[in-house]
Protein backbone atom coordinates (compact mmCIF):
# COMPACT_ATOMS: atom_id res chain seq x y z
CA UNK A 1 0.00 0.00 0.00
CA UNK A 2 1.14 3.05 -0.63
CA UNK A 3 -1.85 6.02 -1.25
CA UNK A 4 -1.91 9.41 -1.95
CA UNK A 5 -4.05 11.74 0.33
CA UNK A 6 -5.98 14.76 -1.34
CA UNK A 7 -3.83 17.59 -0.99
CA UNK A 8 -4.56 19.79 2.51
CA UNK A 9 -3.62 23.11 3.23
CA UNK A 10 -1.50 24.73 6.21
CA UNK A 11 -2.18 27.90 7.88
CA UNK A 12 -0.07 30.08 4.91
CA UNK A 13 -1.99 28.27 2.15
CA UNK A 14 0.17 26.20 0.76
CA UNK A 15 -0.66 22.36 -0.06
CA UNK A 16 0.64 19.47 0.96
CA UNK A 17 -0.05 15.68 0.11
CA UNK A 18 0.33 13.04 2.50
CA UNK A 19 1.21 9.26 1.81
CA UNK A 20 -0.27 6.75 3.27
CA UNK A 21 1.66 3.64 4.12
CA UNK A 22 2.26 0.24 6.72
CA UNK A 23 3.55 1.13 9.83
CA UNK A 24 7.55 0.08 10.61
CA UNK A 25 9.42 -0.16 13.73
CA UNK A 26 11.26 2.50 13.44
CA UNK A 27 7.75 5.01 13.55
CA UNK A 28 7.27 3.68 17.08
CA UNK A 29 8.76 6.99 18.63
CA UNK A 30 7.33 9.28 16.54
CA UNK A 31 3.30 7.62 16.79
CA UNK A 32 3.96 7.55 20.49
CA UNK A 33 4.79 11.46 20.45
CA UNK A 34 2.22 11.91 18.16
CA UNK A 35 -0.82 9.81 19.92
CA UNK A 36 1.10 12.09 23.41
CA UNK A 37 0.27 15.45 21.50
CA UNK A 38 -2.98 15.05 20.29
CA UNK A 39 -4.47 13.21 23.26
CA UNK A 40 -3.28 16.17 25.42
CA UNK A 41 -4.34 18.72 22.96
CA UNK A 42 -8.18 17.34 23.15
CA UNK A 43 -7.91 16.81 26.83
CA UNK A 44 -5.85 19.68 28.59
CA UNK A 45 -6.94 18.62 31.95
CA UNK A 46 -5.14 15.61 31.80
CA UNK A 47 -1.20 15.33 31.98
CA UNK A 48 -0.72 12.77 28.74
CA UNK A 49 3.14 13.25 29.60
CA UNK A 50 3.02 10.99 32.73
CA UNK A 51 0.96 8.11 30.34
CA UNK A 52 3.64 7.99 27.45
CA UNK A 53 5.35 5.01 29.47
CA UNK A 54 1.74 2.75 29.90
CA UNK A 55 0.99 3.73 26.14
CA UNK A 56 4.90 2.70 24.66
CA UNK A 57 3.62 -0.93 26.54
CA UNK A 58 0.16 -1.40 25.68
CA UNK A 59 1.82 -0.09 22.24
CA UNK A 60 4.42 -2.69 21.85
CA UNK A 61 2.47 -5.72 23.42
CA UNK A 62 -1.33 -4.86 22.22
CA UNK A 63 -1.39 -3.34 19.71
CA UNK A 64 1.58 -3.46 17.31
CA UNK A 65 1.32 -7.11 17.54
CA UNK A 66 -2.65 -7.72 16.89
CA UNK A 67 -3.34 -4.56 14.70
CA UNK A 68 -2.49 -3.48 11.27
CA UNK A 69 -1.32 0.13 11.58
CA UNK A 70 -1.29 2.14 8.66
CA UNK A 71 0.60 5.51 9.03
CA UNK A 72 -0.03 8.67 7.04
CA UNK A 73 3.37 11.33 5.86
CA UNK A 74 3.12 14.14 4.95
CA UNK A 75 6.58 16.15 4.36
CA UNK A 76 8.67 13.20 5.76
CA UNK A 77 6.99 13.10 9.23
CA UNK A 78 4.44 11.33 10.70
CA UNK A 79 1.12 12.96 10.47
CA UNK A 80 -1.63 10.13 11.39
CA UNK A 81 -2.03 7.05 11.91
CA UNK A 82 -5.08 4.46 12.61
CA UNK A 83 -4.80 0.96 13.76
CA UNK A 84 -7.60 -1.82 12.83
CA UNK A 85 -7.72 -5.50 14.35
CA UNK A 86 -8.50 -8.74 12.56
CA UNK A 87 -12.10 -8.48 14.34
CA UNK A 88 -12.76 -4.52 12.94
CA UNK A 89 -12.18 -2.79 16.16
CA UNK A 90 -10.73 0.47 15.55
CA UNK A 91 -9.01 1.15 18.86
CA UNK A 92 -7.27 4.59 17.74
CA UNK A 93 -7.17 7.52 15.06
CA UNK A 94 -4.79 9.92 15.93
CA UNK A 95 -3.96 12.74 13.61
CA UNK A 96 -1.57 15.47 14.13
CA UNK A 97 -3.77 18.46 15.44
CA UNK A 98 -2.45 20.60 12.78
CA UNK A 99 -4.26 18.20 10.39
CA UNK A 100 -7.44 18.40 12.37
CA UNK A 101 -10.40 19.22 9.39
CA UNK A 102 -8.03 18.09 6.58
CA UNK A 103 -8.65 14.95 4.25
CA UNK A 104 -6.51 13.30 6.39
CA UNK A 105 -8.52 11.74 8.92
CA UNK A 106 -11.25 10.52 6.23
CA UNK A 107 -8.48 8.77 4.23
CA UNK A 108 -7.39 7.35 7.50
CA UNK A 109 -10.53 5.89 8.41
CA UNK A 110 -11.01 4.66 4.35
CA UNK A 111 -8.12 2.82 4.90
CA UNK A 112 -9.70 0.66 7.74
CA UNK A 113 -12.80 0.30 6.22
CA UNK A 114 -10.46 -1.35 3.20
CA UNK A 115 -8.75 -3.31 5.66
CA UNK A 116 -11.92 -4.55 7.68
CA UNK A 117 -14.37 -4.62 4.85
CA UNK A 118 -17.32 -6.40 6.88
CA UNK A 119 -17.29 -3.75 9.52
CA UNK A 120 -15.52 -1.17 12.15
CA UNK A 121 -16.53 -0.53 15.29
CA UNK A 122 -14.84 1.61 17.82
CA UNK A 123 -15.44 3.85 21.15
CA UNK A 124 -15.46 7.41 21.06
CA UNK A 125 -15.16 9.48 24.64
CA UNK A 126 -19.12 10.34 24.86
CA UNK A 127 -17.67 14.21 25.80
CA UNK A 128 -15.41 14.42 22.31
CA UNK A 129 -18.55 15.76 20.00
CA UNK A 130 -15.95 16.79 17.61
CA UNK A 131 -15.00 12.87 16.62
CA UNK A 132 -18.79 12.06 17.02
CA UNK A 133 -19.51 14.16 14.44
CA UNK A 134 -16.53 13.27 12.39
CA UNK A 135 -17.48 9.39 12.37
CA UNK A 136 -21.11 11.03 12.17
CA UNK A 137 -20.26 12.30 8.74
CA UNK A 138 -18.28 8.90 7.93
CA UNK A 139 -20.97 6.51 8.00
CA UNK A 140 -20.81 5.84 11.82
CA UNK A 141 -24.24 5.17 13.44
CA UNK A 142 -24.51 5.03 17.73
CA UNK A 143 -24.18 1.14 18.74
CA UNK A 144 -24.32 1.45 22.44
CA UNK A 145 -22.64 2.99 25.34
CA UNK A 146 -20.09 2.15 27.98
CA UNK A 147 -17.66 3.37 30.45
CA UNK A 148 -13.81 3.28 29.57
CA UNK A 149 -12.53 0.24 32.28
CA UNK A 150 -9.26 2.65 32.02
CA UNK A 151 -10.10 6.19 32.46
CA UNK A 152 -13.69 5.26 33.72
CA UNK A 153 -14.91 7.90 31.18
CA UNK A 154 -18.11 7.39 29.41
CA UNK A 155 -17.91 5.97 26.19
CA UNK A 156 -19.82 5.85 22.90
CA UNK A 157 -19.86 2.54 21.09
CA UNK A 158 -20.03 3.26 16.98
CA UNK A 159 -20.34 1.24 14.14
CA UNK A 160 -19.96 1.17 10.05
CA UNK A 161 -21.21 -1.64 8.01
CA UNK A 162 -21.02 -1.54 4.50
Amino acid sequence: MDARVKPGHDDFGMTHTSTLRPYRAADEDAAIELWRITWQQAYPSIDFNARVAWWRERWRNELVPNAAIVVAEQDGALAGFVTIDKSGYLDQLVVAPAQWGSPLATALVDEAKRLAPVGVTLLVNKDNARAIRFYERNGFVHAGESVNPTSGRAVLKMAWTP
